[in-house]
């Protein structure tokens, strides 16, 4: 029976998380949205619900993110995650700081940590400034993101605008003096009336002493990088016996190919290394109305014939640089042109499989989440993993697709035939 249950704010940062899990020998099954009741199985030890919250309204956020917590309580769950991104996407407005208020309400817990680093990904923090790589986050691309511009890199800052109560700090210098170094100072703050603490980490050795530190709260949160040291500091516990080969797929065949919707710097590298075919979208044809996503498919059909033979994967991207992607928004509507582009990829995807494509990658988490909808998935096994963060999947069902789901800022320039020959 789980025991952990997690709550995602998006797609991609749900499978993020579920693989790092497996890693650490959890069997994990994810759930697109809120699972039905009776719908988990019993052979899991982690359940990871994927919402779609991190840019709409707080309220519908907050009540989402309750609804899978009910669900999770349901299914036997004793300790909780609230997953959202390592570049801590959100607005003053949240959602972050009043979903996981609302989370601490609902379990009557006074205090959690917030810790979005992932060392592996560039992803670190340090005197509650997050950084990527060698920048400051208000320095990178992601001051420039159409939905959720990051214009403070300090956590302490933003977080302090999204919630009312108290935000403090734990620096490395208190995590790297040990575990019981580091719950000591959280249970100080906690005495003071700090409900919400941002944990320094700029290596994997500290989010090893974060999770032992923090293995007996209810509820954590952070980007996937603190799930690192959870499932050690559980079976430390006696909440979690370790099971072998956690990662462990159907064998799927079929053609396979690649769908990218992500705009990130990343995704575009790794669209400039494919070395297969390549169809880039007239997103703006796209926003017109026009039938692109029905010529995607004639032009994909033809090439998948030597996929469907052994051959390599082919790619369908809707991609483009920040300043083409502004221009779009601009002349079409930011909510009409997501959608256009959104809409047509998941024809693609329906169409796709029923081509014969069994194996997908799918670059970008609006882009998985539309994926994932056209083609009914329910829930996915998570497998093994491809690149930090990003792992193979299969669909729960009679007749499962592999499907690797990426958040666009995640993997190598070579993660699109990395991720087949993985298979």
């Amino acid at each position: 029976m789980a025991i952990l249950g997690v709550i995602a704010d998006d797609f991609t940062g749900a499978t993020d998380i579920a693989g790092m899990l497996v890693k650490g020998g959890m069997r994990t099954i994810q759930t697109i949205g809120v699972p039905p009741k009776g719908a988990i199985p019993d052979d899991v030890d982690a359940v990871v619900v994927a919402l779609k919250t991190r840019s709409i309204p707080a309220k519908e956020a907050i009540a989402q993110s309750l609804d899978a917590l009910k669900a999770l309580q349901a299914a036997g769950c004793v300790r909780f995650f609230f997953k959202y991104c390592s570049t801590f996407d959100s607005t003053d407005d949240g959602n972050i700081g009043p979903v996981g208020d609302a989370l601490l309400d609902a379990l009557k817990s006074k205090q959690a940590i917030y810790c979005p680093a992932f060392p592996v990904n560039g992803r670190t923090i340090f005197f509650g400034y997050l950084f990527v790589g060698d920048l400051l986050l208000s320095d990178t691309h992601m001051r420039h993101h159409p939905l959720n511009p990051m214009t403070d890199s300090s956590l302490v800052r933003v977080l302090a605008r999204q919630t009312k109560h108290k935000v403090g700090l734990v620096a490395l210098k208190q995590v790297q003096s040990g575990s019981a170094a580091l719950r000591a100072a959280l249970d100080k703050l906690g005495a003071e009336g700090v409900r919400h603490v941002i944990v320094d980490a700029v290596a994997d050795t500290d989010l090893g002493i974060i999770g032992e530190a923090i293995g007996d709260d209810v509820l954590v949160t952070g980007g996937s990088g603190v799930a690192l040291g959870l499932p050690a500091a559980y079976r430390r516990r006696g909440l979690l016996q370790h099971k072998a080969n956690a990662d462990t797929l159907p064998r799927v065949g079929g053609a396979a190919a690649v769908l990218a919707g992500s705009c990130s710097a990343a995704t575009l590298g790794q669209i400039a290394a494919f070395k297969g075919p390549h169809l880039a979208l007239d997103t703006d044809a796209i926003c017109r109305g026009e039938p692109v996503g029905e010529k995607a498919l004639a032009w994909a059909k033809d090439k998948l014939g030597t996929s469907l033979n052994g051959g390599g994967p082919i790619l369908l991207s809707a991609s483009d640089k920040p300043e083409a992607v502004k221009a779009l928004q601009t002349k079409y509507g930011v909510e009409k042109s997501s959608q256009a582009v959104e809409k047509t990829m998941a024809t693609l995807a329906r169409g796709l499989v029923e081509s014969g494509v069994g194996r997908l990658v799918v670059a970008g988490g609006e882009t998985s989440g539309a994926v994932v909808s056209a083609l009914d998935v329910t829930a996915l096994r998570i497998g093994p993993e491809i690149d930090p963060g990003v792992p193979w999947t299969a669909s729960v069902g009679s007749k499962p697709i592999l499907l690797a789901l990426k958040s666009g800022n995640f993997g190598a320039p070579d993660f699109f035939t990395k991720a087949f020959e993985r298979l």
